[in-house]
């Protein structure tokens, strides 16, 4: 698909969006992120799936590098029989490391005035 058909088809979804929840934007623009990201194939590699967590992801990630649960996801990571990751293994890598973070801690200890 050319690159203009491609960039074409993201701004349309991009507009679409704009009556979306703020979950269904979330999810979305994690997978523009990544497909930005990712090789002609949709997959990302695992250099790149690192730096797109620390420059991406940093808040989630920032002091977790000591902790044996987040060394654990990376492990996984580095042991990925594939080498690369498709959307499907990205999210879950995310929601891994969302689910042991600090930041996350913070924001359960938080009460909404909702």
């Amino acid at each position: 698909m050319p690159k203009s058909t491609s960039t074409s088809k993201q701004l349309a979804s991009i507009k679409a969006l704009k009556k979306s929840s703020d979950l269904e934007k979330a999810i979305a623009t994690a997978a523009l992120i990544f497909r930005n990201a990712s090789d002609p194939d949709g997959k990302l590699g695992k250099a790149a799936a690192k730096n797109l967590l620390q420059v991406q992801f940093g808040n989630f990630t920032k002091g977790q590098e000591s902790k044996s649960t987040y060394q654990e996801i990376l492990s996984e990571l580095e042991e990925h029989t594939e080498n690369k990751l498709d959307f499907e293994d990205f999210m879950i890598l995310l929601l891994s490391i969302t689910v042991t973070s600090d930041l996350l801690q913070n924001i359960w200890s938080t009460k909404s005035v909702n």
